[in-house]
């Protein structure tokens, strides 16, 4: 079994796997708390209030004037929304879509599962207004630390889900088989809970981007039904 979980545990490290208490983050902040602390913390980053609204914070990010959104469910903070102050024509957003893909790909701390670059011959307008084609690109924040102690635990209380402690000590080439699907689906899981995705919005045939930063634990998952 200690070798059993020794193999899942390098997987779960590869794929930089680890705790609920590892969160989503936006400019280093965890995107997590009460809303009044996570706007003070981006003040503390320069951004301040709008003057339509206080909650609406203005300032720079990534080399652009944006306008920064804290959403809550049950007073927790679960996402923050970053959209651009400016919108611009169709030839200009679609070069800043893909210089957000290449960043978001080439930079080590986020995942991508695809490639989402725009083609130079797509015609953006076309197909959002006939085909309701939406452009989004996806990535997930990778992990910054690995507690493998932890990892063993997990995995173990993982696998006693579905095995027995004595089923675990003399494992079967079937069940080690199935233990290592286990461990890749659990670090799945985990990964796909801190999302960071953008999209292109239009309003009134001009574009800008809307970025997404996401805490899958605070989401409501319908428990206030």
């Amino acid at each position: 079994m200690k070798k059993l979980l020794s193999i899942a545990v390098l997987l779960f490290t590869s794929l930089s796997l680890f705790a609920q208490s590892d969160v989503t983050k936006f400019l280093g902040i965890p995107v997590d708390g009460f809303k009044p602390d996570m706007i003070r913390a981006l003040k503390e980053k320069g951004f301040v209030s709008s003057m339509y609204d206080k909650d609406i914070l203005e300032g720079e990010f990534n080399g652009t004037q944006v306008n920064i959104h804290t959403v809550t469910n049950s007073n927790k903070v679960c996402r923050i929304m970053v959209c651009d102050a400016n919108s611009v024509d169709e030839i200009a957003i679609k070069i800043r879509f893909n210089r957000l893909c290449d960043q978001f790909t080439n930079n080590a701390r986020y995942m991508a599962l695809s490639d989402y670059r725009i083609p130079d011959d797509e015609d953006i307008s076309y197909q959002m207004n006939v085909n309701d084609k939406r452009y989004e690109a996806l990535y997930y924040q990778s992990p910054d630390v690995t507690d493998t102690l932890s990892l063993q635990r997990e995995m173990k209380a993982y696998a006693l889900t579905k095995y027995t402690e004595e089923q675990l000590s003399n494992p079967t080439e079937e069940i080690q088989e199935d233990i290592m699907k286990m461990a890749f689906d659990f670090s799945m899981k985990r990964i796909a809970m801190k999302p960071v995705w953008f999209m292109i919005s239009e309003h009134y045939g001009k574009y800008y981007i809307t970025m997404f930063y996401d805490n899958e634990y605070n989401r409501a998952n319908g428990e206030d039904l």
